[in-house]
């Protein structure tokens, strides 16, 4: 019953975050800007790690709005890299973004007492410490995101799925994408602080990509990503809890094994003829 007690703010935190991390990864995995979702999370680590130079906790709420400050301006400058004519991809930028912003915060935390330790709860977390009240926090505002995303579901899924029809729609591209990132941009800066940069990386696009791989339509793959994110929630957590691992690194790596365990299905079952 004590183990029960333990782990259940973190089993409910795995689902809250497999629940709108699946949902986005989906919209991320269809756009082809994989990497945005780990770029976003890091400049969302470093606007942390500025508030940590200023003396404050990594948890607390004056460091969260740091945070939340440096990811809608990356959200900013992710909207205005896309072009209906690149001449250079956007991943790219996405990717430099990342580099950038993961380098400064190596060289922040270089400078912050405990920098180490900072560090490694900005990249892997540690969900176990994580409390109810953090948990309804962060149930509330996803449920807010979740009301946007499905008021407007049709013109989103739109410009994530099919960009030219949107067009030939007259959407504006640029605005719909600034408020997707916003939103996206406020989920991941709560991930972050819960789970971790790899962690939030993985409830994003491995279950979709998992997903993917047996289902054609959006609403299957949808369906799909939730289980398999809440299937890998429960058992890293479980894994984490009896044999005594960091909970984001064990959580990161059983997405990993589940991966290739639906890929192996896939080309053993699965397979066209």
């Amino acid at each position: 019953m004590d183990a029960i007690s333990f782990l259940a703010a973190p089993f409910v935190a795995g689902l809250v975050l497999a629940g709108i991390l699946a949902y986005l990864g989906l919209h991320i995995v269809e756009r082809g800007v994989i990497f945005v979702d780990l770029a976003i999370a890091q400049v969302a680590a470093l606007g942390a790690t500025v508030g940590i130079l200023f003396g404050l906790d990594f948890h607390s709420p004056a460091t969260y709005w740091w945070s939340l400050g440096f990811t809608l301006l990356a959200a900013l400058v992710v909207t205005g890299t896309r072009s209906k004519n690149p001449q250079i991809p956007q991943e790219a930028f996405i990717g430099i973004v990342y580099i950038v912003s993961a380098a400064l915060a190596i060289l922040i935390m270089s400078k912050a007492p405990q920098g180490s330790e900072h560090l490694k709860d900005m990249l892997v977390g540690n969900i176990l410490t994580v409390d109810w009240p953090e948990v309804v926090k962060t149930g509330l505002l996803y449920a807010v995101i979740g009301l946007f995303h499905w008021i407007f579901r049709k013109k989103l899924m739109l410009i994530s799925l099919n960009p030219e029809q949107a067009q030939a729609e007259r959407l504006n591209l640029r605005l719909w994408d600034l408020f997707f990132y916003i939103s996206f941009g406020f989920v991941v800066t709560s991930a972050v602080d819960i789970a971790g940069v790899f962690l939030v990386f993985s409830y994003l696009v491995i279950p979709s990509v998992c997903a993917m791989l047996f289902a054609e339509k959006t609403s299957a793959r949808l369906t799909l990503g939730w289980i398999i994110g809440t299937l890998v929630s429960v058992v890293g957590v479980a894994m984490s809890y009896l044999i005594d691992l960091p909970t984001g690194a064990t959580i990161v790596v059983t997405f990993g094994v589940c991966l290739i365990i639906c890929i192996l299905l896939k080309q053993l079952f699965f397979s066209a003829k």
